[in-house]
């Protein structure tokens, strides 16, 4: 059970990170996950009057601020647009309307988790993390980091032309996934992102000349089913109550090689429109 004896409502970030130097402190999001801990907390510190929950977009990048829910990226359309519907893939399976209305986008990066459908999808895309101290850093940077006392402001995804899938396997409709792949091809480069291993998610580049098949549409089923084979055996795998390491090998040669043959249709698409 979580025992809080101090709530406190931040009126700057820099009161929240002097606060969140503490370590029986914890910055609260939607306190989904944290009120299913047992553990005591001396100061709970919200950041809600920040301004922190709103999705801006000019024509360089779109700004996440880290309240914004994830009810809220399912429904934007300028996201939704920019990563040809995987963002809103990799959210309307988690749990329900309801929870995705309170979780917050700060709360799920953050906490890098294993099971994380928003770390695997964002960082299939080009995107950064800014930290109240830290500044500015690529958010393939940031998973790689151990957690530390800073606070994550925000996600700046940038619009750079790129087509992007997101595809997952589940036991059940709303339950975490049994694993989790994000792709994303431009015209230079590309990579694959594999989540919920259980392990964190982790990303691996294509090689060029992949890359250069895929553009050209070069790429049969055959060679699609061998770059899948060869990158999922690059990517280690575990067991959990969900799925054991060889079933999640074999999920990672098939949904890598369906995302492969999917980025193909949209860049087909995308030419003949």
């Amino acid at each position: 059970m979580l025992k809080v004896k101090q709530y406190v409502k931040a009126e700057s970030l820099e009161q929240a990170y002097e606060l969140n130097q503490k370590r029986a402190n914890r910055i609260i999001g939607g306190m989904l996950w944290m009120k299913m801990s047992n553990t005591r907390v001396h100061t709970v510190i919200d950041l809600s009057g920040l301004g922190l929950d709103q999705i801006e977009e000019n024509e360089e990048e779109f700004s996440i601020g880290c309240m914004v829910s994830l009810r809220q990226l399912e429904l934007h359309e300028g996201l939704d647009a920019c990563s040809q519907g995987a963002i809103r893939e990799s959210v309307r399976h988690i749990v329900g309307v309801q929870f995705r209305n309170l979780a917050t986008v700060g709360g799920s990066i953050f906490g890098r988790f294993g099971f994380s459908d928003i770390l695997t999808c964002f960082l299939a895309m080009d995107t950064y993390v800014e930290l109240y101290k830290g500044g500015v850093i690529p958010l393939e940077e940031f998973a790689e980091r151990k957690k530390d006392n800073d606070i994550l402001v925000r996600l700046i995804v940038k619009k750079t032309p790129a087509c992007h899938v997101y595809l997952t396997h589940r036991n059940t409709k709303t339950d975490f996934p049994v694993l989790a792949v994000a792709l994303s091809v431009n015209e230079n480069a590309g990579k694959v992102v594999v989540g919920a291993r259980p392990a964190k998610a982790m990303c691996l580049p294509l090689k060029e000349e992949w890359v250069q098949s895929m553009i050209l549409g070069n790429c049969t089923q055959d060679e699609a089913e061998k770059m899948a084979q060869e990158l999922a055996a690059q990517i280690p795998t575990g067991s959990n109550t969900r799925a054991s390491a060889a079933y999640r090998h074999r999920l990672a040669e098939v949904l890598i090689k369906r995302g492969i043959l999917k980025l193909l249709e949209e860049r087909g698409q995308r030419y003949a429109d």
